[in-house]
């Protein structure tokens, strides 16, 4: 790792790192490096865990009158692939990636310049495993203070929103509730690569078809076809500050 490249990773995370050998390896994908054991793969794993345990305390310690399923929902929410993508990319993580050649050409990567046309997935792992490096460089500490201003914001929205993102498990208690049958997903269509392919998913309530929507894995895609249903039916609603809420059922 250069200089240049060490200096942009630590401002993109307001963190010095005493060993920026942990750095470099956090951001190193398995297609350039040697070894798969030499990539931010086990990092990733050390990351998730990590960022499960520090989220999973401070829901405790935030929602004191919350039981363990809403819990639950709200650290799924916090701590899931889009949402880790969603932080990385606004960290610039996705741009300091260290890419094989053909994963570069793939997502449009060239050069490790940075693209918005990265897989979730790639932006997801960068955030876990620089996570882990902050952990093994600083301790749970640091790793804490990186984590909560990053996070806590999100647990807000996902505590006032009522669906904590799940937009499935709404439209399913609606579909119930209202006597709609059980909502069913088709893929309609897809295309991409295999390691970066996305689906057209659709949704469909007894003979009601919503509009489809892409995803870049076949659970995105059912999420936001079950949003687009949800909206139809006035079940949530988008608010001025772009908070989506589940309001009062219609009758």
């Amino acid at each position: 790792m250069t200089d240049v490249a060490r200096a942009a990773a630590e401002k993109a995370l307001g963190y010095v790192f005493k060993d920026a050998g942990l750095l470099a390896q956090a951001l190193r994908h398995a297609s350039i490096a040697e070894a798969r054991v030499d990539s931010n793969e086990r990092m990733e794993f050390l990351g998730d865990s990590v960022l499960g345990f520090v989220v999973s305390q401070r829901v405790y310690e935030r929602f004191p009158a919350l039981l363990e399923g809403e819990m639950t929902k709200i650290k799924s929410a916090a701590v899931s692939r889009a949402t880790c993508a969603l932080i990385a990319r606004s960290l610039g993580l996705d741009e300091l990636l260290s890419l094989g050649k053909g994963m570069q050409a793939a997502n449009g990567h060239p050069g490790g310049g940075g693209s918005t046309g990265l897989p979730q997935s790639l932006a997801a792992a960068a955030f876990e495993s620089l996570i882990a490096a902050i952990y093994l460089d600083g301790g749970m500490r640091k790793a804490r203070r990186f984590i909560l201003p990053l996070i806590d914001p999100l647990l807000d929205r996902a505590a006032a929103s009522g669906h904590q993102e799940n937009y499935k498990s709404v439209l399913q208690q609606h579909a119930q509730s209202a006597g709609l049958g059980v909502p069913q997903y088709r893929v309609l269509d897809e295309k991409g690569p295999d390691h970066a392919k996305c689906f057209k998913i659709g949704v469909e309530l007894g003979q009601r078809k919503f509009d489809p929507f892409w995803g870049q894995s076949k659970k995105q895609g059912e999420q936001m076809a079950a949003l687009a249903a949800l909206t139809e039916l006035g079940v949530v609603e988008k608010s001025s500050d772009g908070l989506i809420r589940v309001v009062a059922k219609p009758a």
